[in-house]
């Protein structure tokens, strides 16, 4: 079992993951590709009480996002982890660590992620821990219009 502390992002760690760099395709996911997404990251009221870090060890290794939707049983999880630990099988602890974290925070009937269609590798995952594709869909983001795939899950 894999021993995460998770708490709300310091300013720190948001500068720490505003550095990231993603390879090949998946630079899609550098905070700096979508100016709102960075602009949020960056300033601490816009972050409000949404943001959270992942540390192991005193190392900050991933953060999520809690957004709400306009359903009080229903929320948004967006996450990533640290470019250097990603594709190395350790995306599912990272996961289940963070969805149960939100299950104790939030007490949602549902929780949605949803991923850019190009990112097969999440969508895999998050199908193995029991997320279904409910619909595909474009989205304004990183200054164009990109396919998407919501994926829900019922708790």
């Amino acid at each position: 079992m894999v021993n995460y502390v998770i708490a709300k992002m310091t300013q720190k760690s948001a500068v720490s993951v505003a550095q990231w760099h993603y390879q090949d395709e998946y630079e899609f996911y550098d905070m700096i590709a979508d100016p709102e997404d960075y602009q949020e990251l960056m300033n601490k009221e816009l972050r409000g009480d949404s943001y959270y870090q992942v540390t192991q060890a005193g190392m900050l290794i991933g953060f999520f996002v809690v957004e709400k939707t306009d359903r009080q049983e229903v929320v948004e999880v967006g996450l990533g982890m640290a470019p250097e630990l990603t594709g190395q099988g350790k995306g599912f602890e990272f996961v289940r660590a963070v969805l149960k974290y939100v299950l104790h925070l939030k007490t949602p009937e549902k929780i949605l992620f949803d991923v850019a269609k190009f990112n097969v590798r999440a969508q895999k995952l998050y199908q193995k821990i029991g997320f279904k594709v409910v619909n595909y869909h474009e989205q304004e983001t990183n200054g164009g219009s990109y396919p998407f795939v919501l994926m829900v899950k019922s708790f």
